[in-house]
């Protein structure tokens, strides 16, 4: 005989009647008997692993170039702020925009041999890849033949690239053409342009000259960097709306630190609230010298930083850190840290002029490879902190060709005549107004 289902019953909770089902619901413990315990190991083995994911991954702070820097309307978006204010901002009497130098293109991790990526720098589009014999070679991006784009869907033949469009076949190290799969014969002045480049410091650099002349300094090699002795612990990347020239006379803007950088990495990169009294009980302090270097490395000059931290007024000398900024040329630093107890390492700052008025900044740190990843990911974090500070004022700012300075100013104007040495005659000027240009 069928046992009747349960009748729903009316119970009287704080003089108020509820409709509930009398069938006893059966525990989870008694559905899966194994499943409480497993869970009790599993959540904790997995935090666990999510802990040391957190420490030991290499720390990536990738910034889209809205997404700093700018103070939106209600109403309206980030990047609709980033775009109004690349239109209407006042530029000013500017430099050439694109100095001679080595420039960062990618990451030697980015490229696998037979892999090539579409880069925009000073521009241009330059297809990168490396070769079966393991090198990184660039070549403008568009084959002269009809224009189809060799790094959208092109291929790695041997040491060559091939047109997606025709099957051409480019030679990387003198952009000789080798095959036309259909001609008898290939013309003589088959060639695609080549960049001069070169590997190093687990990353790719192009040279650039307005004249088309030969490099005539190299990127040092940073030999911790190349034996392995300090290790990749994390990158961040920003893409900044200014004039290439803004960011590196930072180093000589002595008096800014003390403003700008003076309140502690709490208290975020927004300007409008880093001075708020909340966070004043910790207190950053820099000293600081800039000077360029003499021959034979004039295209070079250095920054000696030494940071302090006060909390509550009292000293401390656990995060006393000197900082030895060397700039190599118009667009690569070596920030170098020494402590006596958070170890050496090594952040390389490169920027790369995507266009007239954009550059795409990266920092790299690699540090100590005994030293606990936490420690150059904290580093790096308040770098990054620090850095956006920047960006809001580079973002927003107007480039001054005649600033008024003061004495205490007289830094400025020597890194102005120093960086002067990276301009030709020829150096390509920005001579109108895109008033359309769009994130």
């Amino acid at each position: 005989m069928d046992t009747p289902d349960p009748e729903p019953a009316l119970i009287q909770s704080s003089g108020r009647c509820s409709l509930t089902c009398l069938t006893p619901l059966a525990s989870a413990s008694g559905w899966f008997p194994g499943l409480v315990p497993a869970l009790t190991l599993l959540l904790p083995a997995l935090a666990v692993l999510l802990a040391l994911r957190l420490c030991l991954a290499p720390l990536q702070l990738l910034r889209a170039p809205h997404q700093v820097g700018y103070t939106p309307e209600p109403g309206t978006s980030k990047s609709q702020a980033a775009a109004d204010v690349r239109r209407r901002r006042k530029r000013g009497e500017l430099p050439p925009v694109y100095p001679n130098g080595w420039y960062r293109l990618v990451d030697s991790q980015e490229l696998r041999q037979g892999q090539v990526k579409n880069v925009t720098i000073f521009g241009e589009q330059v297809a990168v890849y490396r070769g079966q014999d393991g090198q990184a070679y660039v070549v403008d991006a568009y084959c002269p033949h009809l224009g189809a784009n060799l790094a959208v869907g092109g291929q790695v033949i041997g040491n060559c690239i091939e047109c997606p469009f025709h099957g051409w076949q480019f030679r990387g190290e003198d952009g000789k053409c080798v095959k036309i799969p259909y001609a008898e014969k290939v013309p003589d002045f088959a060639k695609i342009k080549t960049w001069p480049s070169c590997e190093l410091n687990c990353a790719v650099f192009v040279w650039f000259h307005c004249d088309g002349i030969d490099p005539n300094w190299s990127v040092p090699e940073q030999e911790e960097i190349q034996s392995g002795e300090w290790v990749y612990r994390g990158r961040t990347e920003h893409y900044i709306n200014c004039h290439i020239q803004e960011i590196p006379e930072n180093a000589a803007d002595i008096a800014h630190l003390s403003h700008l950088h003076t309140p502690n990495m709490l208290s975020g990169s927004d300007l409008r609230y880093t001075r708020a009294r909340l966070w004043g009980f910790a207190q950053h302090d820099w000293k600081v010298e800039w000077h360029p270097e003499p021959e034979p490395t004039k295209h070079c000059s250095r920054m000696l930083v030494y940071h302090s931290l006060y909390i509550l007024g009292w000293h401390c000398s656990l995060l006393d850190v000197h900082v030895v900024a060397r700039q190599v040329g118009p667009g690569i630093v070596y920030m170098l840290f020494n402590h006596s107890s958070l170890g050496r390492g090594v952040i390389l700052h490169c920027v790369t002029p995507v266009e007239p008025l954009l550059q795409r900044v990266s920092h790299r740190i690699y540090y100590q490879a005994n030293i606990p990843p936490i420690v150059p990911k904290f580093i790096l974090k308040a770098e990054c902190v620090q850095f956006e500070r920047d960006v809001m004022v580079w973002n927003n700012k107007k480039y001054v060709s005649k600033p008024l300075l003061v004495k205490e100013d007289s830094a400025i104007a020597r890194h102005r005549r120093w960086y002067a040495q990276f301009y030709s005659p020829k150096s390509p000027r920005l001579t109108m107004r895109h008033d359309d240009l769009e994130w």
